[in-house]
């Protein structure tokens, strides 16, 4: 019985493993093949951001589902019955935390004059480091926007 919770407990971490949001560098399909416009600016500031992915529910599930598990073994009965309701709420409830926080991820508001005169705030992954005065480009199309060297 323990080797089967240990089981599912590595199938929700792997199952919310994919779930982490994208890089700056990462395109999704929908960006392949698309036409993206190019402007040029410079970095006026950088702001560190916490970035949190959306929930796939497969914490919560898995959770529930161990908390199910490990609630039924307690007591006797109805005992069995209280543990494994209490088990699986107190496991859901976990679940879903261990995801949301397993998707988060540090990013940053970049603020780029542009060219143009005009300013821009886009907001990213954290995987380049941009600082006050660097040249940079910036992406856009396709229902994204992207700041880059």
């Amino acid at each position: 019985m323990r080797r089967n919770t240990w089981a599912i407990a590595g199938c929700a971490l792997l199952l919310g493993a994919c779930a982490y949001p994208a890089g700056t560098k990462d395109y999704g399909p929908y960006e392949v093949r698309g036409a993206q416009t190019v402007n040029f600016g410079v970095v006026e500031s950088v702001r560190e951001v916490r970035l949190h992915g959306g929930e796939t529910g497969v914490g919560a599930a898995s959770g529930a589902a161990i908390g199910m598990v490990a609630g039924s073994n307690v007591g006797g009965g109805s005992g069995q019955v209280v543990g494994a309701i209490a088990g699986t709420v107190l496991g859901g409830i976990i679940g879903s935390n261990v995801e949301r926080s397993a998707n988060e991820q540090m990013g940053v508001e970049v603020t780029v004059l542009m060219d143009s005169g005009k300013y821009l705030a886009v907001v990213q992954g954290a995987d380049e480091l941009f600082r006050a005065g660097d040249r940079v480009r910036v992406l856009s199309g396709r229902g994204a926007t992207r700041v880059t060297h």
